[in-house]
């Protein structure tokens, strides 16, 4: 049986798509493609090491609290991300505790590392700036 699937990208609704670029860019995604007014654009595609992403301006408020998808990143350097995150300013989570009133900030956050038994090398959550959460795990 031929492979019918060749790609498979997340496209995501984001609040203010050249703030979600700017973040992902600090991920190290790179912009392939924007549509819609300088400024203001509506859409665009990022692409980097193995990865794409599609953003789409929300036509509605996005609420953090129901977002039904999670991201699964690798990195080979967790530590040498998260200082990175940390140095451009995205806000340092701390410990992860689960649900509170402050866990999808609209700036996003990023976590303390972990190290679950399905990921030894260690693993890191991140909120983006609409709410959604990466993990971020280091393959050995």
């Amino acid at each position: 049986m031929p492979k019918m699937i060749t790609g498979f990208v997340p496209f995501i609704h984001v609040a203010d798509l050249l703030e979600s670029q700017a973040f992902y860019e600090q991920l190290g995604l790179e912009l392939l493609s924007r549509f819609g007014p300088e400024g203001d654009p509506y859409w665009a595609r990022m692409v980097g090491y193995r990865s794409d992403l599609m953003l789409a301006k929300a036509s509605a408020p996005i609420d953090p609290r129901v977002q039904a998808a999670l991201f699964y990143l690798y990195t080979p350097d967790l530590v040498a991300l998260r200082e990175q995150l940390l140095a451009a300013g995205i806000a340092n989570g701390g410990s992860y505790q689960g649900e509170s009133t402050d866990e999808f900030p609209r700036s996003g956050k990023v976590f303390d590392i972990t190290h679950p038994d399905y990921m030894p090398a260690g693993q890191m959550r991140v909120h983006d700036p609409d709410g959604y959460v990466l993990l971020i795990g280091q393959l050995p």
